[in-house]
């Protein structure tokens, strides 16, 4: 009797003292779990609608939906380093976790997405192409980006020309120093008689200031962010889809980054990107397009709408570019006119959605 007595007293007393240490180890595991901190890059202002309205919120979600597991800290501005242009591969070499960049910051690096931004072939609404260009990326633009993990594909809505003189028909342009977002948008521009500057829209404010431009090709959503309707009084709309231009975007996370997560933070990143992230940005980038407009109303600036009648004459007159570019795409092996033929048909599907 007295064996097994002192045999429960000793495994009591063993059981109360190894409590504490699995209670750590417990604690030291979930500690570990939540660890997941990923570095998200851009190079917009924070006050931007992009960063505000949309990645911030992305974020917020993921972490919400990881429980806390996950996490992602945003460094707007470039903040981590480098140049707008180097984004891409800051993602591909692990500087940054995450990238937000344009694809056409690397002009002529990733042709078969530049299909969108061609002249007059883009929507008027970022819904549309943004859903349009997701869809296009998941059959067709997995080569293209095949040095990353893409999370979101997608485009902004209509760019209109923002300038320091009324632009009512195309002899207005002529010789304008413009800052260009593409470089399709510049072919188009210079086709129009315009005087097309590359630039990345950090550099826009200054430029305007110091007049090394006359104007800027932007959408109204990141307008205020650039202050163009405090240092420009003119805007130009082009009327209707297809509209002149729009510009696409990738969201890209480095791919041994994402390989490397469990299984469940995979399924929260894949489920909270591709066309469900798509609509989102779309719709935020059509509502904040929206308030700018009356904004820059609001400060007396003058909105010019081209007439159907001189939109025409615009969309004659920017075709070559269309044409240099399906030649270029033959030039590379690509069948340009069936991606032309494919990404059309997808805006039209998501404009009748």
């Amino acid at each position: 009797m007295m064996n097994a007595a002192r045999r429960r007293f000793l495994a009591l007393a063993g059981a109360v003292i190894a409590a504490p240490l699995v209670a750590r180890m417990a604690r030291g595991q979930a500690q570990t779990q939540a660890q997941v901190t990923l570095r998200l890059h851009h190079f917009l202002p924070a006050v931007a609608n992009a960063h505000a309205r949309f990645l911030l919120p992305w974020s917020k979600k993921i972490e919400a939906a990881s429980a806390g597991r996950m996490r992602i800290n945003i460094f707007p501005s470039m903040q981590l380093g480098g140049t707008p242009a180097q984004l891409f591969d800051q993602a591909s070499d692990g500087t940054a976790d995450i990238v937000w960049t344009l694809p056409g910051n690397t002009p002529g690096r990733f042709p078969i997405v530049e299909v969108f931004e061609l002249p007059f072939v883009a929507s008027r609404r970022s819904i549309v192409n943004a859903k349009a260009v997701q869809d296009f990326a998941d059959s067709d633009l997995k080569q293209e980006f095949r040095d990353v993990h893409p999370i979101c594909v997608w485009a902004h809505d209509h760019g209109l020309i923002h300038a320091r003189k009324p632009i009512n028909a195309q002899e207005d342009l002529r010789g304008l120093k413009l800052r260009s977002p593409t470089r399709l948008a510049g072919e188009a521009l210079r086709a129009l008689g315009a005087n097309p500057i590359g630039m990345a829209v950090p550099q826009v404010p200054e430029a305007l200031i110091l007049r090394a431009i006359d104007g800027c090709v932007v959408p109204w959503e990141v307008a205020p962010a650039l202050r163009v309707p405090e240092l420009l009084k003119f805007h130009t709309d082009i009327p209707g889809s297809p509209t002149l231009y729009t510009a696409t975007f990738i969201l890209a996370m480095n791919k041994p980054k994402y390989d490397a997560l469990p299984a469940d933070l995979k399924e929260i990143i894949d489920a909270n990107g591709g066309q469900a992230m798509a609509a989102t940005a779309g719709q935020m980038w059509d509502d904040q397009a929206a308030v700018a407009l009356e904004a820059a109303k609001a400060r007396g600036n003058t909105i010019t709408t081209l007439t159907p009648d001189e939109t025409a004459r615009w969309r004659k007159t920017t075709e070559p570019v269309i044409e240099a570019w399906l030649k270029q795409m033959k030039e590379r092996g690509q069948d340009g006119g069936k991606l032309l033929a494919k990404a059309r048909a997808l805006l039209a599907k998501y404009e009748q959605a």
